[in-house]
C-alpha cells in the first residue's frame, strides 16, 4: 500500500510538473528579506503556493509565497520566494513539505538561504556566513513513521552542509572579493527573540548565528539524499554584544535587503558553478 504521504508530495509534484517546461536540480530557499533573487530569473514561471495542492501560505514579513522556475543565468533552478515557519503554526511536516516534493521532482542540490542574529563578537551586521553546521532547538521533522521510499530511519547528520560548494562559495567570493564568514546556526521555534541568558547559553555551545528556520528543511533535504548549501545573512546582533544592538522585525528585513545584492550574485555564481 502506498504511504499516503508519498501520494501527497507526488500530488504536488504533478501540478508542478504540468506547469514547468523543465525540471530543475537546483533549488534555493530564499528566506526574510531575500526574495530579490528571483528578480534575477529569466523567463519565470511564477506559481503562487496557494494553487499548488497541500501547499501551506506564507505569512512572515518579506516572505511573497511563490514558487519561480526559470533560468538564474545558464542553470534552470527553482526557487522558493518565502518558506514556512513552525511559528506560524504549522506542523514540522508542512514546513518540510515542499523539500519532499522538491526531491520527488528530482531536484539533486537546495540552496538555503535565511537571516539572523549574530552572537560571534567578530560578526556585523550585514555579513554573509556560510553555514557549517547547527545546532537544532526544534522539534525534528522525522519523528514519527519513517518515509523508506525517500530515506533511512537514522540518517546519518554529521557532514550535512556540502564541503564541496563551500569551496566553491569561497572562490566565488575571493573573485567578487567579497569577504564571507563561517559558522554554525543554531535554530530556536521563534517567534520571540532570545533572552540575553539565551544568547549566552548558544554562544557558549558554539552557535554563530541564531535564527527560526532552515534546519527542519535541511534536516528533510538530508534525510532524502540532496547536496545543500546554506548561508545567513547578519541582520541583527545579540543583544548582549552591546547596547545599540536591537531586535526588531522590520530591521531585520531592511538589513537584509542590504544584503541581497551581494548574495544574489554569489548564488548566481556560484549555481552557475555546478
Amino acid at each position: 500500500m502506498t504511504d499516503e504521504r508519498i501520494d501527497r508530495f507526488d500530488e504536488a509534484a504533478q501540478y508542478i510538473k504540468s506547469r514547468i517546461n523543465e525540471v530543475p536540480e537546483i533549488a534555493i530557499t530564499l528566506g526574510s528579506g531575500l526574495g530579490k533573487l528571483a528578480d534575477r530569473i529569466e523567463n519565470p514561471i511564477i506559481i503562487p503556493y496557494k494553487e499548488i495542492p497541500h501547499f501551506k501560505t506564507s505569512t512572515a514579513t518579506g516572505h511573497k509565497g511563490n514558487l519561480i522556475v526559470g533560468k538564474l543565468g545558464s542553470k534552470m533552478i527553482m526557487a522558493m520566494q518565502g518558506r514556512f515557519h513552525y511559528y506560524e503554526g504549522y506542523t514540522m511536516q508542512e514546513v518540510t513539505f515542499p523539500v519532499r516534493v522538491m526531491a520527488r521532482l528530482g531536484v539533486k542540490t537546495l540552496f538555503v538561504s535565511n537571516a539572523a542574529g549574530g552572537m560571534n563578537p567578530d560578526f556585523k551586521v550585514g555579513d554573509l556566513m556560510i553555514i557549517t553546521d547547527h545546532i537544532n532547538f526544534m522539534p525534528n521533522p522525522l519523528i514519527g513513521k519513517n518515509i523508506e521510499e525517500m530515506g533511512p530511519r537514522f540518517p546519518d547528520m554529521t557532514t550535512m552542509y556540502s564541503s564541496r560548494i563551500r569551496r566553491m562559495a569561497h572562490e566565488v567570493a575571493d573573485t567578487m572579493k567579497v569577504g564571507l564568514r563561517e559558522g554554525v546556526y543554531v535554530a530556536g521555534t521563534g517567534p520571540s527573540y532570545e533572552t540575553r541568558a539565551e544568547y549566552k547559553m548558544f554562544r557558549m555551545m558554539g552557535a554563530d548565528a541564531v535564527g527560526m528556520s532552515t534546519v527542519p528543511e535541511v534536516i528533510v533535504a538530508r534525510h532524502s539524499g540532496l547536496e545543500i548549501f546554506g548561508m545567513s545573512v547578519i541582520t541583527n546582533c545579540a543583544k548582549d554584544l552591546g547596547e545599540d544592538c536591537l531586535n526588531d522585525g522590520n530591521d531585520v528585513v531592511v538589513a537584509a535587503d542590504k544584503a541581497a545584492d551581494t548574495m544574489t550574485e554569489l548564488f548566481t555564481r556560484i549555481v552557475n558553478k555546478l
